[in-house]
């Protein structure tokens, strides 16, 4: 049996660090010296508790993550997120407004690709008779009218002015579409021009699941929730992280009481926070390698680092891409300053070239480059 390991291009799962992957086959066979295999431990035990809070404090202080927000671990993937969140906030918005129609509550969404569109679409069915703005749709400024390639200038948002939520996917991996980290750029998130609520606060949700920890997260204090599948960045598939503030974990039984939706007891924040995200077994493999990458990641110098070198990874891919748009061999598909630094898209122009392309690269030890389907 072969034990090379070819280069690992997939969006998710990802690839994950040799050193992580060796110490994990040894928690397989033996937890931190329990005697027992991680995939066996008790999610009760002393010792996966105390593993838990240490991926919890690494978490917290990588991200620099304010005591106002209380980290949850869970299961479903950045999926069922877009079920949790409409259903949580529109149950903290009738806590907030009672009184309030259900025709005068309204969800805003930001759509600059597949994975935003398939959360808009859930809060479409979940809605309950609440309204659901599409704050942007950026299909409307793209080269050829309907594809996901840009993120248009701040003037062009439409935001409510008093919305349950506020919904962005910070990185679409589907299309290569990410906001800019550089505040002054015209194709970053707009945070200043978002109506906040009474007291200051944003209902501000985040879909960080595809470039959770490659870079610190802007304006973090002020999002309601942000959320990351980890298997497209820092674990195997099994676990979704939370950051959650803290007036966002309401009583969702006192809501439905006075017609919000009722909330499923797995997909309520005030459950998973009463139970210190132990109401029911976790994904205890999916927590322990995420552990060990959130260490690795500690030992090599935290966020500054991995910031740097995704970075300049990226101005290598796109200075390649740009060469080979000169020979006319490839072809970009986002438009300038709206690309991912994590999924970056591009055509093998040329009859059978993409296919030639993809042979040529397997040979050369390189897989997961085709993308998706």
């Amino acid at each position: 049996m072969s034990t090379s390991r070819v280069i690992n291009f997939g969006a998710g799962p990802s690839a994950l660090p040799q050193g992580v992957l060796k110490k994990a086959a040894h928690g397989l066979l033996n937890f931190n010296d329990t005697g027992i295999g991680i995939a066996e431990l008790s999610h009760r035990s002393k010792e996966f508790g105390a593993f838990l809070s240490n991926l919890e404090s690494h978490i917290r202080t990588q991200l620099d993550v304010p005591p106002t927000h209380s980290i949850l671990f869970t299961q479903g993937g950045g999926t069922a997120q877009f079920s949790a969140v409409v259903l949580n906030l529109l149950a903290r918005h009738r806590l907030l407004y009672p009184d309030l129609a259900d025709d005068d509550r309204v969800m805003d969404y930001v759509l600059t690709g597949s994975w935003s569109r398939k959360a808009y679409d859930e809060a479409r069915r979940l809605s309950g008779g609440a309204r659901v703005n599409l704050a942007l749709d950026t299909r409307k400024y793209s080269k050829d009218g309907h594809s996901f390639d840009n993120v248009p200038p701040h003037g062009e948002y439409a935001f409510s002015r008093s919305p349950a939520l506020i919904y962005y996917c910070e990185n679409e991996t589907i299309d290569g579409v990410q906001f800019s980290p550089d505040a002054t750029a015209q194709t970053s998130f707009p945070f200043a021009r978002l109506p906040r609520e009474r007291g200051g606060l944003l209902p501000l949700v985040g879909d960080h699941s595809s470039s959770f920890m490659s870079r610190p997260i802007p304006h973090l204090a002020e999002h309601a929730v942000i959320f990351a599948g980890a298997q497209k960045n820092v674990g195997p598939a099994g676990l979704t992280i939370l950051i959650v503030r803290q007036d966002c974990i309401v009583d969702v039984d006192a809501a439905a009481k006075l017609g919000a939706i009722p909330v499923p007891l797995c997909l309520s924040y005030r459950t998973l926070a009463q139970s210190k995200s132990l109401h029911n077994t976790p994904s205890l493999l999916s927590i322990y390698i995420t552990g060990l990458v959130l260490e690795h990641m500690h030992e090599l110098g935290g966020l500054p680092y991995f910031e740097a070198l995704n970075r300049r990874k990226a101005e290598k891919v796109y200075a390649a891409i740009r060469t080979g748009e000169e020979r006319g061999v490839y072809q970009g598909k986002v438009q300038t300053g709206s690309g991912s630094w994590m999924n970056v898209i591009f055509s093998v122009l040329g009859d059978s070239a993409e296919e030639r392309f993809l042979a040529g690269a397997e040979k050369a030890g390189m897989k997961g480059l085709k993308g998706h389907r």
